[in-house]
């Protein structure tokens, strides 16, 4: 499939600066990693290189993969090495985080929640409610590797079921266990549901 003519040509990815507990966490970075490469999708992410962030952007890259790494200053040196950063195709520095985030959402045609910390949530949180909003239509995924997302799917339906996310439609986030069936169910589910009609405007207010 050609790359101009696919709807969804990047996918930024929320994940841990850390590799967590379980191995299957970074293995998973990785698999969603080639997958993309595989499928000339661009990598979109917070710039790490160490933890699920270094996995997934090494499995991009390692597969022939373009990565584009949005980061602020302050960071740098705690999630990343500066000999790393070197290696990705594109490296954005940004002077705080409200910056970095914009950026993401701006290059980015859909969303990945792999397992990570407080700094994940609440980056697929801000997304979600922005889609709650209807700022957006781009579709978001919960990495759902080992349940790790079970909590937070439970907190989401019960908030639903409480009354307080009163646009559930807006909020239909995609929950797949298997990273490996995360691209492909991107491009045969979603991609043609990606609405950029007014993103432009949009993206400006955020």
């Amino acid at each position: 499939m050609s790359e101009h003519s696919m709807p969804i040509r990047s996918v930024c990815v929320y994940c841990g600066s850390q590799p967590g507990r379980d191995a299957a966490y970074v293995n998973a970075g990785r698999s969603l990693g080639k997958a993309m490469a595989e499928n000339h999708l661009r990598l979109v992410y917070g710039g790490g290189t160490k933890g699920i962030m270094g996995a997934v952007a090494s499995g991009v890259l390692a597969h022939g993969g373009r990565v584009t790494g949005i980061i602020p200053q302050f960071l740098i040196d705690m999630e990343a090495t500066r000999h790393s950063l070197g290696q990705l195709s594109e490296l954005i520095v940004t002077p705080d985080m409200h910056e970095r985030k914009h950026k993401m959402f701006e290059r980015s045609d859909a969303f990945v929640a792999l397992p990570g910390g407080i700094g994940t949530l609440e980056e697929i949180v801000e997304i979600m409610t922005w889609g709650q909003l209807g700022r957006h239509r781009k579709p978001m995924v919960f990495a759902n590797i080992g349940g790790f997302w079970d909590p937070m799917l439970k907190l989401i339906r019960h908030m639903a079921d409480e009354g307080f996310i009163h646009t559930a439609h807006l909020v239909q986030p995609l929950v797949i266990d298997d990273p490996e069936e995360i691209v492909s169910t991107l491009l045969e589910h979603w991609a043609s549901q990606v609405d950029r009609e007014g993103e432009a405007e949009i993206i400006a207010r955020l």
